[in-house]
């Protein structure tokens, strides 16, 4: 029935479809610029800067997770999930959580303190399992974003090397 697998360079184009079908769900579709070439020279090349796991559920592509390491100078490694996300017509069937699991898998294989994720303050059922596993909100800390002109302004700033 559910089968979890690690992505390969041939899963480019499905995961670009899911990424959009995730952004779409999170009412966001507008912002997704990632090309499926991105996702292969990210993802697959010499130097791949994510891994993703693909679920499937009786053969079907049904959801996906995406991860990548960072470090945090208090605690060392961790992972960063930077995307989980179910298609519709499998949800309820316990693969998110599968996903969840897996994501942990490689977090203690690989020695990292933990887990970082965000989720939607609107997505009740997501934030509702993250509660059950036990997963800590830390509400004090506030997501930042710098993109686009500001992030071009701020980086010519930059001293000269």
């Amino acid at each position: 029935m559910l089968k979890i697998r690690p992505a390969t360079i041939h899963d480019a184009a499905l995961l670009r479809t899911m990424i959009r079908e995730l952004a779409e769900f999170e009412q966001e579709l507008q912002w997704v610029t990632i090309r499926e070439e991105d996702l292969i020279r990210d993802g697959f090349g010499e130097n791949p800067r994510f891994r993703a796991l693909i679920a499937e559920w009786d053969g079907q592509p049904a959801g996906y997770a995406v991860v990548f390491g960072y470090f945090s100078t208090w605690a060392g490694r961790g992972l960063f999930l930077e995307d989980l996300f179910v298609r519709e017509a499998f949800r309820r069937k316990g693969i998110g959580k599968a996903l969840l699991a897996s994501v942990a898998r490689i977090a203690v294989e690989e020695r990292c303190y933990g887990i970082h994720w965000e989720v939607l303050d609107w997505n009740q059922k997501a934030i509702d399992l993250y509660k059950a596993l036990g997963a800590e909100f830390r509400d004090k800390f506030r997501p930042v974003l710098l993109t686009g002109e500001p992030l071009q302004r701020l980086a010519r700033q930059a001293t000269a090397e």
